[in-house]
């Protein structure tokens, strides 16, 4: 299985895996509409790898073959100063 990558210009570290390069039929509109206009980033073959970088190959492949396209966002931030707040047990109370 090999698959083509997009970044999207729109959506920083943003990322649409489709199954063969620039073939966005399964892809929904809706979806086309926030990513913007994709920007190719690589070929992947996905045989043979047994992860990627920040996304689970085992759903990349399962939603390539269902779906047609999957789509990699990035972590939601850390609000590192709430995170101390809990760690410590700090409370306005």
């Amino acid at each position: 299985m090999i698959c083509a990558v997009y970044k999207s210009r729109r959506k920083v570290d943003s990322y649409l895996f489709v199954e063969k390069r620039n073939e966005f039929e399964r892809v929904p509109d809706a979806l086309m509409e926030m990513f913007g206009e994709p920007e190719l980033v690589m070929i992947l073959p996905l045989m043979k790898r047994e992860h990627l970088g920040f996304a689970d190959i085992k759903k990349v492949k399962s939603e390539l073959a269902e779906k047609g396209y999957y789509l990699q966002l990035p972590p939601p931030k850390v609000n590192l100063l709430e995170q101390h707040k809990l760690e410590i047990g700090y409370s306005r109370d």
